[in-house]
């Protein structure tokens, strides 16, 4: 759902190591449509759901301070 501002969170991309995931967030922040992107990690198990916080690696473009909304 788009906010107030039409700016929604898109599909997060799984990526095997935090480069790729950088690559992929700058690449993500350069398409039409697409006015930023974000890279981050975090831990855990997904078999037990025990998921640690994200920890955000960069953002490009035009991407809120506070990510608790998406």
């Amino acid at each position: 759902m788009a906010a107030e501002d039409g700016v929604a969170a898109g599909e997060a991309v799984e990526c095997f190591n935090p480069n790729a995931a950088l690559m992929k967030a700058e690449a993500l922040s350069r398409k039409p449509g697409i006015v930023g992107a974000l890279a981050f990690s975090r831990s855990g198990d997904p078999a037990t759901g025990d998921i640690g916080d994200a920890t955000v690696i960069r953002k490009f473009g035009d991407v809120p301070d506070d990510l608790s909304a998406l």
